[in-house]
Formats: structure tokens, C-alpha cells, sequence
């Protein structure tokens, strides 16, 4: 597994640049006021394995891959021989005017990477392009059937689905949401409800907010079964689908595994399985976004997580595999070209893709780089490296291992609340007060003052959030390294994470 470091044993303050020195200073003499976003980003110089290296200082860990992206880690000569292959072929073609190899390839790769469950792929640049494609894509299958009053979007608060008008109308993330409430709402929407407390749906033009599902904070007591919970969740949900008129819900939109909104929560065993049977009985669709949980980042049963939180007893319908909850649309993307261009897809289902075959319907939407030819290069060389050197099965193993190296070195600390995550994607909840699991106020940007602490005192890079505990408050850390990482590796990054942690709250 390899040796753990001691925190006393941190990279050498020496080498770090003068400029981060004077602002550690300033971050741990003054813990009342905020980190400062205004200066101290280092200047990258390059990236390579595992590691970022800046033009000052020592080299830094990299633990979340940016955003969760960088899944075969920095400067692979494999995807950077084929990217540029394909730039001295041709750099740019239409999609209106011309079919490209490396894009009919990777949609193909992609559609078996679903058993076949997913039949049309629509090759993009951004994971908000892909949720904005899946809500227009839609609208326009009902449209097409003859259901065009299905024009309402269900979502979950503390949700995040891009930064594009529609994608942020669709999000339940209260703190990305608020610069941009005249344009998301009505004006006269009070929107008192986004509370992962409460029951009620929001009213938000089209695009309506239920109570998000999050174990943590939400089972009534620690002894709740997973069952009860998960009626209670349906509940919610039937709940939402009368107060609109079942007839006009066009889609229901999650995340598998919740990523920056909630810090790497998965869903309760049974629970895609009810929202899904909810959907079905009122003739809804479901939308999967993957763009930060999928292509691996979960590990598990398949590239897709879906495929890795399959539910034995789950009978499913015609476009399910036994186990298996599939859904109608699906938006991946991050870790889909893993940063070595800006990569990101619209999967669509066989309830949709066949009536549009069958129909010989066109999808009314388009972007000036879909299908672009060299972002499809990229893609289908990192998938091809995913699946030809077995990562899904090292990103399972581990993420075992992080998780249970976290759980032993943070679990017990009196400010983290908890450790929650699936493969390599893991989250660590901070609360004042571990009992009542009150979070921190919002000012204080505890989660930030980790990672600030994290990179500057123990050079390893960890992806920071708030909002998790509801309406802005909470403070979270997500730990998503490579999926090349070693387990020596493993080890080192919660040490380093460990000890910026620790050092945090002894000044707080």
C-alpha cells in the first residue's frame, strides 16, 4: 500500500514561492476573514502523470483531476500522438456537410459501451451543451408524439447541470442559481423551498425542484432502512408529478452519483430503480447526467454509472437489462476525453432514437463544433486506453482503498460530519458540530480554506464546494484522482489531505 507520510513531514516550504508564504501567513493569522480570490493562483508551467508542476515551487498532487477531468492523468503521448494525427488529417468539418471517421467511430464505441441500450450519440464540446441538448431533445419528443403540454422538468435541490441558462434552470445549486434568479424564475416566485428538507416542489417557470436524495441528512432516524427511505423519496416525487398534472412532466433530470452540488453522493440501493417506475407509470422520461460521475469515474459494472449501481431485485422494462436501471437520455462528458480536448456527448435511448428512425425525425439542434473531429480523436483514444488497460477495474480497487483510508484517517475528527463516495469519486462533509450536523457559516469558506491549505502547505490539489447541507451552507472536499493512480499514491493523498484538514480546524 505504501508507507503513509507523517504530517510532520510536509514538501519543503523552501522551495514554495515567496508570494504563497506571505499569503499562508495571512490565511492563518486572520481565520475571520475569507480566503482571497483576487491572487496566489500558481502559473502552470507543465502537468505530467499525476502531477502538476508550476513555474514557482514544488511539483503538486493532483487528487481531483481539476474538476474531476483529468482521468488518465497529464501528458499521455498515446492521445496526444492521435490527436495530432487526426489535426494533420483535417482539423474542422461540419456536421451538416460532411460524416467523419473518428466521429462515426467513437459514437459507434460509445452506443456498445451501453450493451446497446443507448442508440444515437450526438458528439459535443461541454457537459452544459450536452444537458441543454437533453432538455430541447425532449421537448421535441413530445412535441413529435403528440404530447406537447409535457413542457415540466423535474430536478433535485443541491443539483448542478451546467452554466448555460437552461442547464442552470434545471439545477438545484442555490448558490450558482442566485446571481441569475430573474432570468431562472418569474418574478413573482418566492421560491422559499429550496431546503433538502423539505417536500415541496418549486415552482421555477418549467423546471421544478424536489428534495435532492441525501442519506446523510435526510433518513428521519440512523435506523431507517434503506426501504423506508426510499418510499419516502417516491413519495416526494408522485407528490411533485400531481401538483404539476402527470400529463405535463416531460422529464425527471438527476445525477447518478451527485457530484459538486453534494460532494460524491450516491444514490440509496433501490432508489434509481423507484424514480424510474415513477416516470414509466406517468409516461415521463428520464435523464441521466453523467457529466462528473460517468465513463468510469465510479467504477463498478461498466464505464457508465448506471452500470455500476445495479439493484438485484430490479426486473425493469423492455430498455432495461435485468438489474439495471437505464435511462432514456444521458449526458457524459469530463472524463470522456479526460481533458485532452473539451469532450462531451448526448446519448439517447432506445424509447426515443427508434421512434425517430422509425419516423425519420431530425433532431432541430446543432452547435458550430458538434461532431468536431478532433475532439472525437481525443475521446475514443482515452476510452480506448480505459478499456484496453483494464482502469475501470483499478478505479473499483482503489477507490476501495480511498475510501477506507479516509473513512480510518478523517471519520473521527469532530468536524467531519462524512465520508461518502463510489469508486474514485469521494466527498468529505465538514459540520461545526458532528452530533446535530449543523454546517459552518457560509463566510467562513471552511471547504476553501482546505483546499488553500491543501495546495500551499502539502501540495496536493482536492476540487472544494458549498452548498451541500442546503440553501448555500455546508462546506465539502472532493478527492477524484487518475484512474492510473497506485495505491502508494492513494495513501499519500490522504495523508497530505488528512493533515490540511487537521491543520485547518486547530486554527479555526
Amino acid at each position: 500500500m505504501g508507507q503513509l507520510i507523517s504530517c510532520s513531514s510536509k514538501p519543503s516550504r523552501q522551495m514554495l514561492p515567496r508570494k504563497a508564504e506571505g499569503d499562508m501567513a495571512d490565511s492563518s493569522s486572520d481565520l475571520s476573514q475569507p480566503p482571497s480570490h483576487s491572487d496566489g493562483l500558481p502559473v502552470l508551467k507543465m502537468a505530467k502523470g499525476h502531477y502538476w508542476y508550476p513555474a514557482d515551487g514544488p511539483r503538486i498532487l493532483d487528487a481531483c483531476g481539476g474538476a474531476g477531468v483529468a482521468c488518465l492523468g497529464h501528458g499521455r503521448r498515446d492521445v496526444i500522438k492521435a490527436v495530432n494525427a487526426q489535426m494533420e488529417a483535417y482539423t474542422y468539418a461540419s456536421y451538416a456537410h460532411f460524416k467523419c471517421k473518428p466521429v462515426e467511430e467513437l459514437s459507434d464505441w460509445l452506443i456498445k459501451s451501453t450493451n446497446g441500450k443507448m442508440e444515437k450519440a450526438y458528439i459535443m464540446c461541454s457537459g452544459s451543451e450536452a444537458m441543454e441538448a437533453a432538455l430541447k431533445l425532449t421537448i421535441e419528443y413530445f412535441g413529435w408524439v403528440g404530447q406537447p403540454q409535457r413542457t415540466n422538468f423535474i430536478a433535485r435541490h443541491e443539483s448542478y447541470h451546467g452554466t448555460t441558462l437552461g442547464a442552470l434552470s434545471i439545477s438545484g445549486h442555490h448558490t450558482r442559481r442566485e446571481p441569475f434568479h430573474a432570468l431562472l424564475c418569474p418574478p413573482n416566485n418566492n421560491n422559499n423551498n429550496n431546503n433538502s428538507n423539505n417536500n415541496s416542489s418549486s415552482s421555477s417557470s418549467n423546471f421544478h425542484h424536489i428534495p435532492a436524495c441525501h442519506p446523510y441528512r435526510q433518513r428521519l432516524t440512523p435506523s431507517e432502512s434503506d426501504a423506508a427511505f426510499v418510499a419516502r423519496k417516491r413519495a416526494e416525487l408522485e407528490a411533485a408529478f400531481a401538483r404539476l398534472g402527470p400529463s405535463t412532466v416531460a422529464a425527471v433530470v438527476l445525477e447518478p452519483v451527485v457530484g459538486a452540488a453534494l460532494g460524491c453522493s450516491p444514490p440509496v440501493p433501490g432508489y434509481l430503480a423507484a424514480v424510474k417506475a415513477v416516470c414509466r407509470r406517468h409516461g415521463a422520461l428520464l435523464v441521466y447526467d453523467e457529466v462528473m460521475c460517468g465513463m468510469g469515474r465510479v467504477g463498478g459494472g461498466g464505464v457508465h454509472a448506471w452500470q455500476s449501481l445495479g439493484e438485484d431485485d430490479y426486473e425493469g422494462d423492455e430498455d432495461d437489462d435485468e438489474g439495471v436501471v437505464v435511462p432514456d437520455l444521458q449526458a457524459v462528458a469530463k472524463g470522456f476525453a479526460g481533458g485532452y480536448q473539451p469532450a462531451s456527448a448526448l446519448l439517447v435511448g432506445g424509447r426515443v432514437a427508434r421512434f425517430m428512425e422509425r419516423e425519420g425525425r431530425v433532431f432541430t439542434h446543432g452547435h458550430t463544433y458538434q461532431n468536431h473531429p478532433v475532439v472525437a480523436a481525443a475521446a475514443l483514444q482515452v476510452q480506448r486506453a480505459v478499456e484496453r488497460e483494464g482502469l475501470v477495474g483499478n478505479v473499483t480497487a482503489q477507490g476501495e482503498l480511498l475510501g477506507r483510508l479516509l473513512r480510518e484517517r478523517l471519520g473521527q475528527h469532530p468536524n467531519v460530519g462524512d465520508v461518502r463516495g463510489k469508486g474514485l469519486f469521494w466527498g468529505v462533509e465538514f459540520v461545526k458540530n458532528k452530533v446535530t450536523k449543523e454546517p459552518f457559516e457560509p463566510g467562513l469558506k471552511v471547504a476553501e480554506r482546505v483546499h488553500t491549505r491543501a495546495v500551499r502547505e502539502w501540495r496536493v490539489l482536492v476540487y472544494h464546494g458549498q452548498g451541500c447541507a442546503g440553501r448555500g451552507r455546508g462546506d465539502h472536499i472532493m478527492i477524484m484522482p487518475a484512474y492510473t493512480v497506485s495505491s502508494k499514491l492513494v495513501a499519500k493523498i490522504v495523508e497530505r489531505v488528512a493533515c490540511a484538514v487537521e491543520e485547518v480546524f486547530r486554527e479555526l
